[in-house]
């Protein structure tokens, strides 16, 4: 799963990095601990045009009455995805990629301890994590939402944890994105074993309050 990630890249380098046009509302970085429901930067195709655009993490249904109706969805199973009625729309649809520079994730120890570690790309490019968004609307109230895809950890990272983000490599970005034609679901695969590098960080990042590029430093394991 993906539960909290970081992004450390600034709009302008994102913008760049996808050729997209940024919006004027995208949250300010960077973010080491970015944690559920807050707004994100995200990269969509519509009419021809790539859009840099801030959406909140928690995919919202359009029968939730709030978006605080039902469960909170941060992340879509690849293998489900399909078959879910609050996702299936989306995943033929709306596809979008939410940048990041890694994630953390959880082992937990012989005592019961929850460890955590900062994952990232071994050769240092950002994370383009595969998403799907969907535009909520009720009494006069919007909000763009966005969950990420999950799959099976790869042998690496399953050490730590059975699930990870689908991670998109660049020259599959347009496939995702819906602009390279149809075969996207191929994409829902587990990162090749030598994509991911991982360290243990300081358990402070615990905390979704906990902020600062500290967090993402390596401590000894």
């Amino acid at each position: 799963m993906c539960g909290r990630f970081a992004i450390t890249l600034p709009t302008d380098a994102m913008a760049r990095l996808f050729g997209a046009v940024p919006a004027n509302d995208l949250p300010e970085g960077p973010n080491y601990n970015v944690c559920p429901t807050t707004p994100v930067a995200t990269v969509t195709s519509e009419d021809g045009t790539r859009r840099l655009r801030p959406m909140r993490w928690g995919f919202v249904p359009r029968w939730y009455k709030s978006p605080t109706d039902g469960p909170l969805l941060i992340n879509a199973r690849a293998d489900s995805i399909a078959r879910k009625p609050a996702f299936a729309d989306a995943a033929r649809h709306r596809r979008c990629i939410v940048p990041a520079s890694g994630f953390y994730e959880w082992r937990t120890d012989d005592d019961g301890a929850k460890l955590p570690w900062y994952i990232r790309r071994a050769d240092g490019a950002p994370i383009a994590f595969a998403a799907i968004w969907q535009d909520w609307e009720r009494d006069g109230q919007h909000l763009a939402t966005c969950a990420i895809v999950t799959t099976d950890a790869n042998a690496p990272m399953a050490a730590i944890h059975h699930r990870m983000p689908v991670i998109v490599e660049p020259d599959d970005w347009p496939l995702w994105l819906g602009e390279a034609g149809h075969g996207a679901a191929v994409l829902m695969r587990p990162a090749a074993e030598d994509a991911l590098v991982f360290h243990r960080v300081d358990p402070a990042v615990n905390s979704n309050r906990a902020a600062g590029p500290e967090l993402i430093e390596p401590i000894e394991a």
